[in-house]
Formats: structure tokens, sequence, C-alpha cells
């Protein structure tokens, strides 16, 4: 969660519209993010307060190649409330050279809907649509990093688990951790433990 700005009281099944409206869970839409929301998707990374400025750059790096070649490296999803706003993202895609395993590059809520069940929604649609094309396994990397320990908390709860670590990967006294999962079918309707969303996620795998 961003540390300037914690996430309003409301049902934590729900979301928050720009409005301040409660969004029920369920009425939150998934669909894939168009050019037209690059800019969203930027004031959602930077609202986070967690990602450095050359890991902005490199995630919307990421989503230029997805806009410019759709689902080829990168699938990138949208969370929406009724009213079409962008309250967060997924971006994810193959991994090359692997037979079924799939890395999840990016997750991020905007600060006002954080908490409120949006991460889960977009992980779920994630796994199910993986489960379709016969996903063996799903890879996470994310940070050692304090901040990062309800986003690492928020996986575990999810059925990752944490299979690795590389010391000092990112930069001294920060490790990579790396969560993996087999998909199944039996998650796609399960809402699972909503509260405690994270409010960023893991950094692009280069």
């Amino acid at each position: 969660m961003s540390p300037d700005r914690p996430p309003p009281t409301k049902d934590p099944a729900g979301a928050t519209a720009s409005g301040g409206t409660a969004v029920p869970f369920d009425a939150l839409s998934i669909a894939p993010i168009e050019p037209r929301h690059r800019a969203e998707i930027e004031a959602i990374l930077r609202a986070t307060g967690v990602f450095r400025e050359d890991e902005v750059v490199v995630a919307l790096e990421v989503l230029d190649a997805y806009f410019a070649h759709p689902g080829q490296d990168y699938t990138t999803l949208g969370a929406f409330t009724p009213g079409g706003d962008l309250l967060g993202y997924v971006c994810y895609g193959p991994t090359p050279c692997t037979l079924g395993t799939w890395d999840l590059y990016w997750i991020a809520v905007a600060p006002a809907a954080q908490n409120l069940g949006v991460g889960t929604r977009l992980l779920q649609e994630v796994e199910r649509r993986l489960v379709r094309v016969h996903a063996r396994l799903v890879i996470i990397e994310t940070s050692s990093l304090p901040h990062y320990a309800p986003t690492r908390a928020f996986y575990l709860r999810r059925g990752y688990a944490e299979v690795a670590r590389v010391p000092d990967f990112y930069s001294e006294g920060d490790d990579r951790v790396i969560f993996a999962k087999r998909p199944t079918a039996s998650g796609e309707h399960d809402h699972g433990n909503m509260a405690g969303d994270p409010s960023q996620e893991s950094r692009h795998r280069r």
C-alpha cells in the first residue's frame, strides 16, 4: 500500500470508483488494456509510491510492446468499474524457452482501490485464462524489501509458494523472491482473502 494515501474505509468486498462510490467485487469487469489507458497506468504506477523511476520506465516499455504485438509476448488486462474507471492492471506472458510456464510480470492497483479485492480479481482472471491454455506453472518474482511484505503475504494466501531467493539481486540487501503455483480450475471462482491485496507487484524480468 502506498504509505502516503491509505485506502478509504469501504466494504472489503468492493472497490472504490473515482467518485467515491463502493463497487461490489463481482461488479468489476476485466478487459484488455488499450493504448488510451497508457497514461492512467503510468499514473497508477507512480501513485503507489514504491517503484523507482527506472522501474516505471520498464513497465511502460512492456506495455508498449504489448500494444505493438498484443498477445505475442505479453497480455495486459485492466480492472474496471461499471463506469469505466481503471482501478488496476496486470501483465503476464509465456516464459521463453519453456513448455507451459508463464510469468506474471506486473500487477498494480490504484491507491484508492487497494485492499478492496482488485488485485485478487486480476490474479483470478489470469489464472482462469491460464487454465484454459493448459499452463503448467505460474512464476511471480518480487522484492524482499520490507514494504513488499504485504505483496509476498498476498501471494502466499493465493496459494503461491516461495521456491527460490537470489540474495542482493535488485540491489544490496534487496533479494529477488520467486513464487510459483500450478494453476487449477478449482480456484476460478474463489474470492479468497481479498483483504491485503498488494499495492504493487513484481518487477519485470530482464
